[in-house]
């Protein structure tokens, strides 16, 4: 049975979709696995899982797709057949959707993500890599967020559904002395970018000449990474993680951008100027975050190389493609 497949959950969204991507251009055969969550719409999933075809033909590789929900034991054991190792990427996101709904958090995050540890152990993978994020550091004071702060004062049902994966992924590495990877990625955006998330939501209402509602007054900050950056550091986690055990890591910019700056970033990409409607800051919004990468620096050779202004520029060039 052939073991060096690598499974991804949540394979056609998003971030799932760019690693299964740069998993196929480096020769890597892969098992995609994703339920189609209603969150947004199927067809731009579909269009995701395109792009992965495409990859596959291109480099010659094997790619297999499986749809089903990782909530069910089921299919997600029977999705690591071959599989020698995991990259968990599939959860429901949104912090403030999570509010309205925690319980539907907490079975996709939490359930999902136990089934997922339990199948890997069962199938013999040697080692899982899963993505968390950085509202598990909640309102910190300190800044930037290091790994080792305390990350026990979550704002939201979804960082706190993030962090108790981080919790069960130490749980199954002491268990079974397989190797686990937490990825707190910060603010993720670029080319495929999720309808719903304020980059890709602000261009489009931007140029069609539609109002763009901000939360507060626009000093709350973000430490937005571009998604080739944080590919890069998935691979190489994914490739590491065994000289370390069970491993928390920062995947961030480490240079975070106010709401203001981001928005008259995106208006000098775009080339309009945006109507701003002004609201409340939204519970469950943390104020600031930003990545401390001095140990992905060092333990990874992580170097997000993609500043701000140049991140949005191809955003919108793949946005104004793909209309």
């Amino acid at each position: 049975m052939v073991r060096d497949r690598i499974l991804v959950t949540g394979a056609a969204g998003f971030i799932g979709s760019h690693v299964v991507e740069a998993l196929l251009a480096s020769g890597r055969s892969v098992v995609g696995l994703d339920n189609f969550d209603p969150f947004y719409a199927r067809s731009v999933k579909e269009q995701n899982l395109s792009a992965c075809r495409t990859a596959a033909a291109r480099n010659d590789c094997d790619f297999q797709f499986i749809e089903g929900d990782f909530c069910q034991p089921e299919v997600v054991r029977a999705a690591m057949d071959g599989v020698g190792s995991v990259i968990h990427l599939g959860a429901k996101a949104g912090v403030r959707p999570s509010i309205a709904d925690p319980g539907a958090y907490v079975r996709a995050n939490v359930v999902g993500t136990a089934n997922v540890l339990e199948a890997a152990d069962a199938a013999g993978c040697d080692r899982v890599i899963i993505a968390s994020s950085s509202s598990v550091y909640g309102n910190a004071e300190r800044v930037p967020f290091r790994e080792d702060d305390p990350a026990d004062h979550p704002i939201s049902p979804y960082a706190a559904t993030k962090r108790s994966c981080e919790l069960l992924g130490h749980a199954h590495h002491h268990l079974t002395g397989r190797p686990v990877a937490m990825l707190r990625f910060f603010t993720v955006y670029g080319p495929r970018q999720r309808p719903d998330l304020a980059i890709s939501l602000f261009m489009r209402r931007i140029a069609a000449g539609e109002p763009i509602r901000l939360f507060g007054d626009g000093s709350s900050s973000r430490d937005y990474t571009y998604i080739d950056d944080i590919v890069a550091g998935v691979l190489a986690a994914h490739d590491r993680v065994v000289d370390h055990g069970f491993r928390i890591w920062n995947l961030g910019s480490d240079r975070p951008t106010p709401l203001n700056e981001l928005v008259e970033t995106i208006s000098e990409v775009v080339g309009k100027r945006p109507t701003i409607e002004r609201a409340p800051i939204q519970p469950g919004d943390v104020e600031r975050t930003w990545a401390d990468l001095s140990r992905s620096r060092s333990e990874l050779k992580y170097n997000p190389a993609t500043r701000l202004r140049d991140g949005v520029a191809r955003q919108w060039g793949w946005l104004r493609a793909s209309r």
